[in-house]
């Protein structure tokens, strides 16, 4: 009825080792399990990388961009004029040479209506007449930051700029209120940015401020603005 102290101490060697076997047969397909599962999120993030890579060289490996819209501009009208606000559109293309570097040309439009100089006579006539503006520019483009759902990049463009400012005032010449003088080709520059929000890899929306120097009288404009508006991209880089 009763078992020896050694046979009692077997026992419970026994048991203990039959314990610590099943522990660790419960514990080893959790810890595989939790393995796979940090090689699995590794997999993935891997892949993911890979993804945005791919979009990316897909989006800014295209060789050219169409692009137009509308946007506003701060223009002063005289050399003792108050500016006026105008309204905007423009359209360029671009060719890329590589995934930064690009050439552009544009074409811009600009209209408001221009404030005479106060105190001179047909004032009641003439009231705020319209003015307009056509820059016709090209220069480099440069993406300093390439993203998947945006970029970043900066344009310095050169070229002429036509101004109309008599065709509102029923014939009477744009000096007697202070306007420029209206001109064929006269020299014109602007610099500016891109921001570039990615639709599509081949569709975006742009928002571009930039400054707009005009030479019109003779005398330098500083007019600053932003245009907006959507751009396609086509073709592929070689």
């Amino acid at each position: 009825m009763f078992r020896s102290l050694s046979g009692f101490r077997v026992t419970i060697h026994v048991v203990a080792a039959v314990l610590i076997l099943m522990t660790a047969a419960v514990a080893a397909p959790s810890a595989i399990a939790q393995t796979s599962t940090r090689r699995t999120g590794h997999e993935t993030n891997a892949s993911r990388q890979a993804r945005i890579a791919r979009q990316i060289q897909e989006t800014y490996t295209h060789r050219w961009e169409v692009g137009g819209g509308g946007g506003w501009l701060r223009f002063r009208s005289g050399e003792y004029t108050q500016k006026n606000s105008e309204i905007t559109f423009w359209t360029n293309t671009s060719y890329y040479f590589n995934e930064k570097l690009g050439v552009t040309g544009e074409i811009r439009g600009a209209y408001g209506n221009a404030k005479p100089l106060q105190g001179v006579s047909d004032l009641n006539v003439i009231g705020n007449p319209q003015i307009s503006e056509y820059p016709f520019l090209a220069g480099p483009t440069y993406r300093f930051l390439l993203r998947q759902k945006f970029s970043v990049s900066g344009f310095a463009l050169g070229g002429t700029a036509i101004g109309k400012f008599d065709g509102d005032l029923h014939g009477l010449p744009s000096s007697q209120f202070g306007f420029w003088p209206s001109t064929g080709a006269r020299p014109a520059f602007s610099v500016g940015g891109n921001l570039d929000i990615n639709v599509y890899p081949n569709l975006a929306l742009r928002i571009a401020p930039s400054y707009l120097g005009t030479t019109y009288g003779g005398s330098l404009q500083n007019n600053v603005g932003f245009n907006m508006g959507l751009v396609y991209r086509f073709g592929r880089q070689k």
